[in-house]
């Protein structure tokens, strides 16, 4: 596949929807494995690997990262179809960084506060997608993604220490004119939408007494990205420091 419509999308928004990225059965094997991690490996990872609103409330988990030790997801990471896509939309060789898995579950009350992904990774060139799939259907009462259009063409934008749990970082200075540029994007179950490391994002918290707004995400980087690894230390000891605050052995 040549992604060409979404490589325009991409350079020129800042993200790409792919509807039905992955089919209904690729879906399920993804989501058969998801579970399979839940119930088996989740509960004996180490905090940082795994976030929840409440740890005494297992159905509140809303964050897994280094997921890359478990044989399925290291293998998954090689995906043909997410390679393809990721380097049409870098425009280069890119190699996966770990899986991760997101939710937003119903009764709880937690936002994503915006951000910049490349804010956290550090990387120079910024030339870095994250490419997003829904496993739940996405709209605006579960907290979908909303993405500030042409956002990634402007650099940085001030950042600061977030108390919100796996997002350690958030935009400050955030305005009626963001709020107004805004893409809402509501996603069915298999959809994806792969964004830029500069494109400024966030979502609402999920209103919704019933659904979940579970995602799994790769981020990809291209070969020419190098690693700021003052910056990189700086920013990974501010996500501890907040892990630490929030009580999480880390």
């Amino acid at each position: 596949m040549s992604f060409e419509s979404e490589k325009q999308s991409y350079d020129q928004n800042g993200f790409a929807v792919i509807r039905q990225f992955l089919g209904e059965t690729e879906l399920a094997d993804l989501t058969g494995n998801l579970d399979r991690y839940i119930s088996d490996v989740v509960p004996q990872l180490p905090d940082a690997d795994a976030f929840y609103v409440d740890r005494n409330r297992p159905e509140t988990l809303k964050q897994m990262q280094h997921m890359g030790g478990d044989v399925f997801f290291r293998d998954y990471s090689q995906h043909s179809k997410w390679c393809e896509l990721a380097e049409a939309l870098v425009g280069e060789p890119a190699n996966c960084e770990q899986p991760e898995w997101f939710n937003k579950p119903p009764n709880t009350n937690h936002v994503t506060p915006p951000h910049q992904d490349n804010y956290y990774f550090c990387l120079v060139p910024s030339n870095v997608v994250t490419i997003w799939l829904a496993l739940d259907e996405v709209d605006a009462e579960n907290g979908c993604l909303r993405y500030v259009k042409e956002s990634h063409k402007h650099g940085y934008r001030k950042h600061a220490k977030s108390k919100i749990l796996g997002f350690s970082q958030g935009i400050t200075d955030y305005s009626p004119d963001d709020f107004s540029n805004e893409a809402v994007m509501c996603l069915q179950p298999g959809d994806a939408i792969a964004h830029h490391g500069m494109t400024i994002h966030r979502a609402d918290a999920n209103m919704s007494t019933t659904r979940h707004r579970r995602s799994f995400a790769m981020v990809f980087k291209g070969v020419s990205c190098q690693r700021d690894e003052a910056a990189y230390e700086r920013y990974l000891n501010m996500a501890s420091e907040q892990q630490q605050a929030q009580g999480l052995n880390v």
